[in-house]
């Protein structure tokens, strides 16, 4: 990747209702985007029909390619992680191997149907946590999006929510940061990995406020300009 290119994303479980939000908001703000799935047929239908949805919206040049999770992690620039928390360990296991040195940004979030509603944590701390410890020091896991609404990534819309980004190098939460920034949304660096917890337990509390209150509630920071 040269310095004026920009890094090519890869999304390790991007058949899904978050995975494709991003993938339509990264492909829109100009990166190469691997949709990954464990079943790679799935993955090249989403992504023709994330190509068609770019098309429609005035982007014809769009770059979106389907395959399977590891081959999509290995060759993308960054790898973000956007499976089921069932599905969380086995899904890093499995492309542990091609992520070495590259940044990964973890969107998992640990619910556990059918008491999604509720905080869960598990005993590692959280997602992230778990992703940090499993990956190895030579990944450098970064965990967002957790609180920010798949339907207002899919929508052809500006998305009133700010992102908690938190990780153990900031070099590597700012790279994720001007990739929120080029979707449309604020970023903000929020510490280290360990409280990646408080992000992925908010998004329990906002599933209960957008039950009672009929809406895809986020996150605004405020006092910052």
């Amino acid at each position: 990747m040269s310095s004026n290119t920009k890094p090519s994303i890869g999304i390790v479980g991007g058949t899904g209702d978050l995975g494709r939000g991003l993938a339509l908001r990264l492909a829109k703000a100009g990166h190469a985007v691997l949709v990954g799935s464990r079943k790679p047929e799935q993955a090249v239908e989403a992504a023709q029909a994330l190509a068609a949805e770019l098309s429609n919206r005035g982007i014809s040049d769009a770059s979106v390619e389907g395959m399977d999770n590891a081959a999509a992690a290995e060759r993308a620039d960054i790898v973000f992680v956007t499976v089921p928390f069932g599905a969380h360990t086995p899904t890093l296991e499995s492309i542990r191997h091609v992520v070495q040195g590259k940044i990964v940004v973890d969107v998992t979030v640990p619910l556990v149907p059918p008491r999604v509603a509720r905080v869960q944590l598990p005993p590692e701390g959280s997602a992230g946590m778990i992703a940090q410890t499993l990956l190895g020091e030579d990944v450098q896991v970064v965990s967002a999006f957790q609180n920010v609404a798949a339907a207002h990534l899919q929508a052809d819309m500006e998305i009133p929510c700010d992102v908690l980004v938190t990780g153990n190098e900031k070099t590597a939460r700012q790279i994720v940061i001007d990739l929120i920034e080029s979707m449309g949304m604020r970023g903000f660096h929020a510490g280290l990995i360990h409280n990646a917890a408080a992000a992925e337990a908010l998004t329990s509390v906002l599933i209960n406020i957008n039950k009672q209150y009929k809406t895809h509630a986020g996150l605004r920071l405020t006092g910052i300009d």
